[in-house]
């Protein structure tokens, strides 16, 4: 909500949106799209973002809008697993008492929970706002759960919100046409959709963290 206001604060009071036009909007996208190494760029922006905690669904939305809906599906999910595993190893390479104190004291309970129900506790882990990605990342690294039951977790947890924020992205990709060919009912289904999966994707995951 405090970003919202924000973001509406600078764009009522200052010059930003005299230079967000649709024209310059679209003429980024275009750039972004003929610059040959701008998958590569957008796809390693993930670690620093997730480091500094920088939200990614508006570099994914940004990336749907610059390359469309499959390839900005596929260059955010490259990214974000590569941001997971880099952090993730970064867990390993920490003392665990280092890890520890980044991630406070849900540290020691999110290593446990992962090491009793691999898969289970990651996804668990994602659908849950404390702690961040990245600190979330290093804990799994810490405790060493297995590479391949942390990556499929990290898979399955993004799903619906890559999802969601591409159908998002898709829409303001053809506003930026046409304002007519915006589908407000896919926009509405997305939003609906993600809201339920949170909402009940956090109750199932509370429950297995304190199992």
């Amino acid at each position: 909500m405090l970003v919202l206001a924000a973001l509406a604060a600078l764009w009522r009071y200052t010059p930003v949106a005299e230079y967000l036009t649709v024209e310059r909007i679209r003429e980024w996208a275009r750039l972004v799209r003929e610059t040959p190494w701008a998958p590569v760029a957008v796809i390693l922006a993930y670690t620093p973002a997730s480091l500094v905690l920088f939200p990614r669904p508006l570099i994914t939305l940004l990336i749907v809008v610059a390359f469309g809906p499959w390839l900005g599906i596929a260059y955010a999910v490259t990214g974000i697993m590569l941001a997971a595993m880099v952090t993730y190893y970064l867990g390993r390479a920490l003392p665990r008492r280092k890890v520890r104190e980044i991630g406070g004291d849900k540290a020691e309970a999110l290593g446990k929970g992962a090491r009793r129900h691999g898969v289970i506790a990651v996804v668990a882990f994602n659908l849950l706002p404390v702690p961040p990605f990245a600190v979330q990342n290093m804990i799994a690294g810490a405790v060493r759960i297995k590479v391949w039951e942390y990556a499929l977790g990290s898979v399955l947890s993004l799903i619906p919100a890559i999802i969601a924020t591409a159908v998002f992205g898709n829409q303001v990709s053809a506003a930026l046409d046409d304002a007519a060919e915006v589908s407000w009912w896919a926009i509405g289904a997305a939003a609906i959709g993600l809201a339920i999966f949170i909402y009940f994707g956090r109750r199932w995951a509370a429950k297995q963290i304190n199992r």
